[in-house]
């Protein structure tokens, strides 16, 4: 386990490290996940391993520090990881990044374009959603923040079910929902926009069983290249790790 400083205050991010060669591969998680858990076997799969591989864990969750005082947008976040490759030493590294992690990753691509030479985002979060009741991203933003701290979370629990609850629950509660409520808003401009104007080679995967991916081919025209992974939900990587590396490789 490694550790760099991320904020003024000294709050430090986490995150494993596998050594080998070529460019770095950071691999980043959704919400209320952990690197580790949802991308150690996709880092030594035959077809990814022998490559430098950080999973990292995002401030407030996982093993990484879990301030209050941290305002947990997807900026924020991204100006966080930039340190975390700053202190490995890190540029142009290849972003594998899920659900949320892929809004961190297009952030961190525009903002810190020195350590980014490749996304692939996994069923990535593009477009703002609005809250709503039940388990997910937008039923941990329906409450508010005084609300979800005083009991909203317990309900939340119930909804996501064990699996995930088993990450989320690592989480900083103040982290967890402050993260769903920039991660459903969206940003300005647009994670749609920001990730059509990038430069770098990008991928999208998404499930196949989802059907046609909303707004495809505006992205294959802006130069992404839309992968349909088959038998798999929303945590590709888990649900089909050789589909999921094949596309990845």
């Amino acid at each position: 386990m490694r550790s760099a400083v991320v904020t003024p205050e000294g709050d430090a991010m986490r995150w494993v490290e596998l050594p080998g060669d070529g460019p770095a591969r950071v691999y980043v998680h959704g919400l209320g996940a952990t690197a580790p858990a949802y991308y150690a076997a996709s880092a030594v799969h035959p077809l990814l391993a022998g490559r430098r591989s950080l999973l990292v864990d995002l401030l407030g969750h996982g093993h990484s520090d879990r301030p209050t005082h941290f305002d947990y947008t997807m900026e924020s976040h991204a100006d966080a990881l930039a340190e975390v490759l700053r202190a490995a030493g890190v540029t142009g590294a290849e972003l594998v990044a899920h659900s949320m992690g892929g809004a961190v990753a297009i952030l961190l691509a525009v903002r810190h374009p020195e350590l980014v030479s490749r996304l692939v985002l996994v069923d990535a979060t593009l477009d703002p959603v609005e809250p709503a009741p039940g388990g997910s991203a937008a039923g941990i933003a329906w409450y508010s923040e005084e609300e979800f701290l005083a009991g909203g979370w317990e309900r939340v629990r119930e909804a996501v079910g064990a699996h995930w609850w088993a990450t989320m629950r690592l989480a900083g509660r103040e982290a967890l929902h402050r993260s769903a409520v920039h991660r459903v808003r969206g940003t300005e401009p647009a994670l749609r926009e920001q990730l059509a104007r990038l430069d770098v080679p990008r991928t999208f995967l998404f499930p196949e069983e989802d059907g046609p991916l909303p707004g495809a081919a505006e992205l294959e025209a802006a130069g992404v290249r839309v992968v349909a992974v088959p038998d798999c939900g929303h945590n590709i990587m888990l649900d089909n790790p050789d589909a999921f590396a094949a596309a990845v490789a």
